[in-house]
């Protein structure tokens, strides 16, 4: 197992507060000096599979940046340590909409691909989300959510530091 992070904003930037996993990926880019060695920044926008099989590739932690809903005011932030295994919610049968993958199904898709194509899974799966206000259509997140992207920049680099510093699993 490598010591590789990726960090990856998921979303869609033409719906509103959606497009807040992108633009902290966004902005970190500008702030690439303070990432530690091994940290790579992925705008995976809403594809998806693309995500899915770039992770095979190896990489030790898996940092997504993303809108989450947990009932609090738009803006605040969150920070989910998800773990390595498949998710306990899986899509149901039918269709993949490659269109419209959240974290979950993308993680599902991740632990199928492994088990039918091999590659390596992470040890480590953080979502760093954030309360939407609006999900219509429009290019500009929120007053809240805006607020909100330099400080989901600091708390990835937290992870990143950390997970850095953490001995590789054997």
């Amino acid at each position: 197992m490598t010591g590789r992070i990726l960090v990856a904003g998921v979303g869609n930037v033409f719906l509103r507060d959606d497009g807040f996993g992108v633009e902290t990926v966004r902005r970190l880019a500008a702030r690439a000096h303070e990432l530690p060695p091994g940290v790579e920044l992925m705008d995976a926008g809403i594809r998806g599979v693309h995500l899915a099989y770039r992770l095979l590739e190896g990489y030790r932690t898996l940092v997504l940046v993303d809108i989450v809903s947990r009932g609090g005011p738009p803006g605040t932030l969150h920070t989910i340590d998800v773990g390595p295994g498949p998710p306990v919610t899986r899509p149901g049968p039918g269709p993949l909409d490659t269109h419209a993958m959240d974290p979950a199904t993308v993680l599902a898709l991740l632990h199928d691909l492994h088990a039918g194509a091999g590659g390596t899974l992470p040890e480590e799966v953080y979502v760093i989300g954030c309360e939407p206000g609006d999900t219509g259509e429009g290019m500009d997140l929120t007053p809240p959510v805006a607020g909100a992207v330099d400080a989901a920049g600091d708390l990835v680099l937290g992870l990143v530091r950390r997970a850095g510093s953490v001995p590789q699993r054997n």
